[in-house]
């Protein structure tokens, strides 16, 4: 029997978590990084036997220490990279480690590349540290964004320090091509910068998409990048609370370590790391179908926007579950997230958070099953329709 995806509105609509209890129950939301789809069997199995034993303390080293040669086993199985397990440090949030790379690396009023549109966190940890940022937008394509090598050189000046990247990028979807990544290790390298890859959307890489470890390029990138990493948003268990970071070198480690703690960062709890451990043991079948599922929804609502709401425009995805819809055209008479939720009663993130010139977007995450995003679809459609 294969793995269902399936699911009901009534069945979403009894959850508890942030997605499906921030808005009336009449909407149907679409915003915040959360999947819809059923938890895969293994997970759920490791959840139950960790309450079967009733052993909901603190994680103890046992536990911890498990997951540096977990990720190595991952990063080798799903990637070919080979990471050091002794520069892996099981953290329970990738904000908070964003936060302290930021801190220990760039010093105030120090500059720090993003490139927009960018998940929001990225710009605001700049802004609430007092570093700069150094911004260098992502630019539209023929059928995907595209980096801008040449506006990134010049924008880097002398007290620019770090390069905070993200790939898969959220929220175009982008899965960036080694020779893309090899210029900008180039650019990180001649500017003597302090690269942090969140590649926490890794493991949704659609076929002929990819995915290439930022360190795995070589061991003189390695040695400046900092990646950050885990089963939560592919295996949908973000509330588990287990991320890691992985440390090109003992010396990065050491020298972010000085500064924040364990105590500062935070570690995982034993739900997340016996399903951390789970999903990436025994989790593959699962994640076939969710990114087979994916791919179908992503070019659904490429095929249904093109053909009902050609002024939205849109670039499909190279991974993950989210579509960046550009309603610049539509003319709206107000930001495109509130018009929608509105007038069609679907819920999404506003754009103008993710930086660059993204008033005018929203960002609609497409992780759930057909019929539900159909209803999504046809509600826009509708609305628009309506004017």
């Amino acid at each position: 029997m294969g793995i269902s995806l399936d699911v009901s509105l009534d069945e979403l609509r009894r959850k508890r978590g942030a997605k499906w209890t921030t808005y009336d129950p009449d909407v149907i939301p679409a915003w915040v990084a959360d999947m819809d789809f059923p938890v895969a069997a293994p997970v759920r199995d490791a959840i139950d036997d960790v309450l079967e034993r009733q052993d909901l303390g603190y994680a103890g080293p046992p536990a911890l220490e498990t997951l540096p040669e977990a990720f190595v086993g991952r990063m080798r199985e799903r990637f070919s990279w080979e990471p050091d397990p002794k520069g892996v440090l099981p953290v329970g949030d990738l904000i908070q480690a964003m936060i302290a790379a930021v801190a220990t690396f760039a010093g105030e009023g120090d500059g720090v590349i993003i490139q927009t549109p960018i998940y929001y966190p990225f710009l605001q940890i700049v802004g609430l540290l007092g570093r700069r940022v150094v911004e260098n937008p992502l630019v539209v394509g023929s059928r995907r964004y595209e980096l801008d090598f040449d506006q990134l050189r010049s924008a880097i000046d002398e007290r620019t320090r770090m390069f905070l990247f993200c790939n898969p990028h959220n929220p175009t979807g982008r899965v960036f091509e080694r020779r893309e990544l090899e210029e900008l290790a180039e650019i990180a390298l001649e500017h003597d910068l302090i690269v942090v890859s969140d590649e926490i959307h890794a493991d949704l890489a659609y076929g002929g998409h990819p995915h290439v470890p930022f360190a795995s390029l070589g061991p003189e990138i390695a040695a400046r990048t900092i990646t950050l990493t885990g089963a939560s948003k592919a295996f949908n268990i973000a509330g588990l609370k287990c991320a890691l970071i992985h440390f090109g070198t003992p010396e990065l480690k050491s020298q972010q370590s000085r500064l924040f703690s364990p105590f500062l960062l935070g570690t995982p709890n034993i739900l997340g790391i016996e399903a951390t451990l789970a999903a990436w043991r025994a989790g593959g079948e699962w994640l076939d179908a969710v990114i087979s599922q994916l791919e179908v929804n992503c070019r659904r609502v490429d095929e249904f926007v093109a053909a009902h709401l050609p002024a939205i425009a849109h670039l499909p995805a190279e991974a993950s579950y989210f579509a960046w819809l550009d309603c610049t055209a539509l003319e709206l008479p107000s930001r495109p997230h509130e018009f929608f939720l509105e007038h069609a009663r679907v819920a999404f993130n506003d754009g103008l958070p993710f930086g660059g010139s993204s008033e005018r977007f929203a960002r609609m995450n497409f992780g759930t099953s057909g019929a539900v995003l159909d209803g999504i679809l046809e509600r826009m459609y509708a609305a628009v329709d309506a004017r």
